[in-house]
């Protein structure tokens, strides 16, 4: 038996296809409070220049509206809309050829709203065995601590030598599991948002590969 656990954004499925969907509903709230039609436009802009973390309030200012109450709202619209997202192929067929030889499992990190409507929209819940959201824990479990990984190999009992995880991120997903003895994957996709990072020495994955289609052959020994 193999435990093979997945994390979430940009290994499932396309994190731009979230925050374009999180931009129009936050388009839409400011369209209908406060009468501005091209937020949704304006938001995505600023995220493709590589603005991070501060986009809304960066829209704001430029209308002049730079307003903690509007933005508190403009936050809470993103995180709590349903998502127009869905698994990729390549994440299908591979959860598809493990599921008869072990456990699934999803890692992920972030606001647990926001979170928990993307494992909704992708159907997870009945995907996969188990989803472990470490917001329910608190920011600092977040990865690379190692509760979560910890706790998904206490679940199932399965040898860390048995167990994989694959993701994205090189600067905060392998360096734990490795560490545990488990074995690791890198998905550097196409768009990806962290697809150009480079990994520091000792954080990187096992193997890494464009897409999820190998990854059955590299834990399964084909």
């Amino acid at each position: 038996m193999l435990c093979a656990v997945f994390d979430l954004d940009d290994t499932l499925y396309l994190e731009r296809a979230y925050v374009w969907s999180g931009f129009r509903a936050a388009g839409a709230w400011a369209e209908k409070e406060l009468g501005i039609r091209d937020f949704s436009e304006r938001s995505l802009y600023e995220f493709e220049c590589g603005h991070r973390g501060d986009i809304f309030n960066r829209v704001l200012s430029a209308y002049g509206l730079s307003n903690s109450k509007i933005l508190a709202e403009l936050v809470q619209a993103y995180r709590s809309h349903a998502p127009s997202i869905a698994l990729l192929p390549d994440a299908i067929q591979c959860l598809s050829a493990l599921r008869d030889h072990g456990f699934l499992a999803v890692i992920t990190d972030g606001a647990v709203e926001a979170q928990q409507k993307k494992v909704r929209a992708l159907g997870l819940d009945s995907a996969v065995n188990l989803v472990v959201l470490t917001g329910k824990w608190g920011q600092e479990f977040s990865k690379p601590n190692a509760r979560a990984f910890e706790y998904v190999q206490q679940q199932f009992g399965v040898p860390p030598g048995r167990c994989a995880y694959i993701g994205d991120n090189p600067t905060k997903d392998f360096i734990t599991p490795r560490g545990l003895g488990w074995r690791t994957a890198r998905v550097r996709r196409d768009g990806g948002l962290h697809s150009r990072r480079t990994a520091q020495a000792g954080y990187d994955a096992e193997r890494e590969f464009k897409d999820l289609s190998q990854v059955p052959a590299m834990l399964l020994g084909c």
